[in-house]
């Protein structure tokens, strides 16, 4: 593991790493913020965050505005980029698939397999590294953007023991049933719809809500303003999985806001004390 570059912010440190991935078959890179509270000796939690389509490590750490309170309540925030990167590493010349697009799946399809595990890397790979290299306990939380806001939700429902809550703004909430997730899912998965499943958020919902010990404190903010919202996020199906499953979602629709990072931003802050009411316990 290499460190690349790093910048006080806050009195904690924000720094970036390269390394060497066994679950990617490539050279990746994850930027992590260290809070003030790691140089009085203290373990901290984390919070790891996805992101949406086109990004790197580089959008929520410079755009989100996050260290300010993350210093003040003691969390490590942690971003890996969006998929595999590298020359032999297969792509397609579209914003929305390829590199930038790995959707947080595991890939089961050529030429996409052999890089494309970025569940696994998310889930399995990045987490060890982190806890094996940095002060911080095995209290975690997971949030996302977007695409990354679909991997945080599938991810959390999925792995209910690992993370302590999840948060998401606007997230592709019903990927089998819109446009990204349909071409993603079945590039990388696939023609089978039985096995896309298991990376839609409506889907796994239903599976776990009726199991209350699988079920983690969740918030979904959505501006009602974002261009995406009809087509591709569909968050009314996300209310309605909870809803007839009886799991704990809690939805905020905002009124004006779009898509962007001036959105995320504007409610960075309430997401954080939402985790750290968690990761606290």
């Amino acid at each position: 593991m290499e460190m690349i570059s790093q910048n006080k912010s806050f009195d904690g440190w924000h720094k970036q790493y390269e390394h060497d991935s066994a679950v990617l078959n490539c050279r990746m890179r994850f930027a992590i913020y260290l809070p003030p509270q790691v140089a009085q000796g203290r373990m901290v939690p984390v919070l790891y965050w996805l992101s949406g389509l086109t990004c790197t490590d580089e959008n929520f750490m410079q755009k989100a505005g996050a260290q300010r309170v993350a210093a003040e309540l003691g969390i490590a925030i942690v971003a890996p980029d969006t998929s595999p990167r590298g020359d032999d590493v297969a792509d397609r010349d579209q914003y929305d698939l390829g590199k930038g697009a790995g959707f947080y799946v595991n890939a089961t399809q050529e030429p996409w397999q052999s890089h494309y595990q970025m569940y696994d890397y998310v889930v399995k790979e990045l987490p060890e590294l982190i806890e094996a290299n940095f002060p911080v306990s095995q209290q975690r939380a997971i949030a996302g953007h977007s695409m990354g806001g679909h991997g945080a939700i599938t991810i959390a429902l999925k792995n209910p023991q690992r993370y302590r809550s999840v948060s998401a703004f606007s997230p592709i909430t019903n990927p089998i049933n819109c446009p990204w997730g349909q071409q993603a899912l079945e590039t990388y998965l696939g023609k089978n719809r039985e096995a896309w499943k298991q990376y839609d958020s409506c889907e796994l919902m239903r599976s776990v809500g009726s199991q209350p010990e699988n079920h983690l404190p969740m918030r979904v903010d959505q501006g009602e303003a974002d261009d995406f919202l009809a087509e591709q996020l569909k968050p009314a199906a996300l209310q309605a999985a909870a809803e007839a499953s009886g799991y704990p979602l809690s939805l905020e629709l905002h009124t004006g806001y779009d898509h962007s990072y001036y959105f995320i931003a504007s409610f960075m802050e309430d997401h954080l004390r939402f985790h750290w009411q968690h990761l606290s316990d």
